[in-house]
């Protein structure tokens, strides 16, 4: 038992890793080319459908297509609805397992392609030109490994459920179905393969051990157990990902449900279907032909809900950074109306300027390495702000009066301002140590002139909002002056500390280099706070001198 739990323990560790592996792989590899082929393959429901259910009958595993649905979603590649609908094809697609068990006997290993993908994956990982022939390589090795982690699995638990003494376990009436349903549910999910738990029912079933309605059921069981790997493969995932293994989750429980509630009439018309296909009336082909129709039923029944389902899921799983991310004052009704969309517009430049402050806030005073949070503030914001620039877009598409297009420009330099802010607090992780190591203790000197140097930039920083009471624009230009100078001071003494070796040389550069990031942190958000004002009727004359030229 010890062994078998052991065994357990790496196939799932193997699992969790191959889901890993995938995502990040994705995330690296994806070009503009692979999005667009994605977009493509699942721009309306049906082709979504149509990809699902061609790619899982072709790989042999639903477990693999929703764990690639799940990487995609991960990545940014598929959207919520676009992923549906591969879910849904793949629910058909894995159907063909027990047709080729029926039709070739039970000796199918689809698993026999894992250690040819990992090896590849890994040859092109190692020896990829390119960074994403690298990525994508490590990508391809993750799903072989996704196949030896669930053959681990099975190893621990597979001689275990086939063990099962089903003749023994024959209850009758309905409860009877509904403990069926349990034990394909439990094989499903201790083997982590509705395939296996699939051919043990077959098997059962050709040899006279189960009757049709108690297998039947138990396939039921085994469709819906395989929801456990979408289970697997959301830990630690964002919240579209999250989203996309409910709806799996939804789907099979629905199926499932309508199925066992129609199962006399379904296990009638697989019959008589198969009779009229001129199908032979074995149990294995009965079986597949029924999970075939049920998992077909379950996509019609879902099929006129997807949009309903897709709005739901929306707004479960929510973060804070995705709250963040979506804009507040804009959508499609306002652009309706132009003079509105451009107060509108305004209100959401204000906001995501006071996002980017607090982004900026965080970054100067994080502790530590760098957390997860501070990099989904970043990321929450410069969604906003793509959404933001967007609109703009969608703005000056429409019919604008010269009066009201002129203030268009200003907005996307507004956001262009921002988007760079977020990019400068991001390298700051890159030079945090070396900018620690020159605060030392033992240089009280140069600790006090970072960390007043610091303090004056956050001030600054938070000077930098029009809607403050008492805003001048004036007093913020001579503050800028006054923070350049401050920088040009301290790049000074520490350029001299550095010359009397009271400073790591190793260290300068890139400490200067951060260092010198808060001061074009605050030149960009000083332009930022000029453009908003010149959006309320001033003009803008910011021409002060760049850090470059510092």
């Amino acid at each position: 038992m010890l062994l078998i739990a052991g065994t357990f323990l790496g196939g799932l560790g193997l699992f969790l890793l191959a889901v890993s592996m995938i995502s990040d792989g994705l995330k690296l590899a994806a070009g503009d080319a692979l999005k667009e082929i994605l977009s493509r393959s699942t721009s309306t429901p049906l082709r979504g459908v149509a990809s699902g259910m061609l790619v899982t009958a072709v790989v042999q595993s639903s477990s693999a297509v929703t764990v690639a649905t799940i990487g995609f979603v991960n990545a940014g590649l598929l959207n919520l609805t676009q992923s549906l609908g591969i879910v849904y094809g793949a629910n058909i697609g894995t159907t063909m397992t027990g047709w080729l068990v029926a039709a070739v006997g039970f000796d199918v290993k689809i698993e026999a392609l894992a250690l040819p993908l990992i090896g590849l994956g890994m040859l092109a990982r190692l020896t990829g030109a390119s960074r994403k022939l690298g990525a994508a390589g490590e990508a391809v090795a993750g799903f072989g490994l996704f196949f030896i982690g669930v053959d681990v699995l099975q190893e621990a638990f597979q001689s275990f459920a086939a063990d099962i003494n089903v003749g023994a376990f024959a209850p009758q009436g309905g409860l009877g179905l509904v403990l069926y349903v349990a034990l394909g549910f439990v094989m499903t999910v201790t083997t982590q393969s509705s395939s296996a738990a699939i051919a043990i029912t077959l098997t059962a079933a050709t040899g006279g051990v189960l009757g049709i309605d108690a297998a039947a059921a138990t396939v039921i069981g085994a469709n819906v157990g395989t929801t456990s790997t979408a289970a697997f493969a959301v830990i630690g995932a964002t919240a579209n990902a999250r989203r996309v293994a409910a709806a799996h989750v939804l789907f099979n429980l629905l199926t499932g449900a309508v199925a066992l509630t129609l199962l006399p009439l379904l296990i009638w018309l697989v019959r008589s279907g198969g009779q009229a296909l001129g199908l032979e009336d074995a149990p294995a082909i009965t079986l597949a032909l029924f999970h075939t129709i049920f998992n077909l039923l379950g996509v019609l029944l879902m099929w006129p809900l997807t949009g309903r389902l897709a709005a739901f899921l929306e707004k479960r799983f929510t973060t804070q950074a995705e709250m963040l991310s979506k804009p507040k004052y804009l959508d499609r009704n306002v652009m309706a109306t132009p003079s509105l969309a451009l107060d509108a517009l305004k209100l959401e430049l204000r906001r995501a300027s006071q996002l980017t402050r607090q982004v900026v806030d965080t970054a100067i005073n994080v502790e530590g390495p760098p957390h997860r949070s501070v990099a989904e503030q970043r990321e929450a914001t410069m969604a906003l702000l793509d959404a933001i620039a967007g609109f703009v877009v969608g703005l000056e598409a429409s019919r604008l009066g010269s009066e009201l297009s002129s203030n268009l420009p200003l907005s996307l330099r507004v956001t262009n301002y921002l988007e760079d802010v977020i990019s400068l607090a991001a390298e700051l992780d890159r030079h945090r140590d070396d900018i620690d190591s020159l605060m030392k203790p033992e240089r009280p000197e140069n600790y006090d002139a970072i960390a007043g140097y610091q303090a004056d930039v956050l001030a600054h920083v938070n000077r930098c909002d029009p809607a403050l009471e008492g805003f001048d624009l004036d007093e913020l230009k001579s503050a800028y002056e006054a923070l350049r100078k401050r920088w040009h001071d301290l790049k000074s003494q520490l350029l001299e500390a550095a010359s009397r070796r009271t400073l790591p040389i190793n260290r300068l550069n890139s400490g200067l280099e951060g260092l010198r990031s808060y001061l074009k942190i605050a030149e960009q958000l000083t332009k930022m706070a000029e453009r908003l004002i010149a959006l309320d009727g001033l003009e803008a004359s910011f021409t002060e001198a760049s850090p470059e030229q510092a």
